[in-house]
């Protein structure tokens, strides 16, 4: 009877922190959906995306890694992005860091995905135009767009409460931070979609599943990662980079990525 009553207390304490965050994902879904309503027809912000930009993909397909398009920015860009993981270090801003890693290392494994998806189907779930960039690295992301992601954990954890246990509405604070750091980069893409730079070819793809599916897990690996023990970071971090650079060395030769 006593293990049947802590199993009840332990559902709702789950529950009770459960519920909170489901609804503020949620709310932020259906406050986009009603944007792409009223945003229907409009020229500068897509939501979704269309069969009519696969002439446009294929041009990207056929420009991965090309160095038609390089110029020096390539270069100040990676000089830039060294001297800020240069400054940490020194500062010692090692939690920032592993943040940062965080982030990166998903955002390869998406990555990755993302191109094999265009490998078994035809079309990535996002593709970036050649004519956006100086190098494109795998179909969905160029030298740029991967430069910025590898700092996009550290320069958000900048902003993150000092007290990891703080609750906002209930919620912990990482989760919230999370939350709203991927709602942010979402609607940001939405913008990015009407551009010639950024393509989506499938209707059922765009800023909602990109919310959902891919900047919630890029947030939430870069801020619980940020205050993780170090062993559970230097475990997280060797997994993940692990994977990435099998998968890249298998792949890139065999001509799937």
């Amino acid at each position: 009877m006593e293990n049947i009553v802590k199993k009840k207390a332990d559902f709702k304490s789950v529950l009770f922190k459960v519920l909170p965050i489901v609804c503020l994902i949620g709310g932020i879904c259906l406050v986009i959906y009603v944007l792409s309503l009223l945003g229907q027809g409009s020229s500068f912000f897509v939501f979704w995306g269309t069969s009519a930009n696969q002439a446009a993909a294929d041009l990207a397909n056929n420009a991965v890694r090309s160095t038609t398009n390089f110029n020096w920015t390539f270069i100040l860009i990676f000089a830039v992005i060294i001297y800020i993981y240069a400054s940490e270090l020194k500062n010692k801003n090692y939690k920032g860091i592993v943040a940062s890693l965080s982030l990166y290392g998903v955002h390869w494994l998406y990555e990755i995905a993302n191109a094999i998806i265009k490998s078994a189907s035809g079309y990535a779930l996002w593709t970036v135009s050649p004519s956006s960039t100086s190098f494109i690295l795998l179909i969905g992301v160029s030298w740029e767009l991967s430069m910025m992601f590898s700092i996009a954990g550290l320069a958000m954890s900048k902003l993150l409460p000092a007290d990891p246990k703080m609750k906002i509405l209930g919620m912990n604070n990482r989760v919230v931070f999370a939350i709203g750091n991927a709602a942010f980069f979402a609607l940001f893409e939405i913008f990015l979609a009407g551009t010639p730079a950024f393509i989506w070819t499938y209707n059922w793809w765009g800023a909602i599943p990109v919310f959902v599916t891919t900047y919630i897990p890029f947030f939430l690996a870069a801020f619980l990662m940020h205050d993780a023990k170090p062993k559970t970071q230097k475990i997280f971090l060797g997994v993940t980079w692990g994977v990435v650079a099998l998968l890249l060395i298998i792949l890139i030769p065999l001509g799937i990525i």
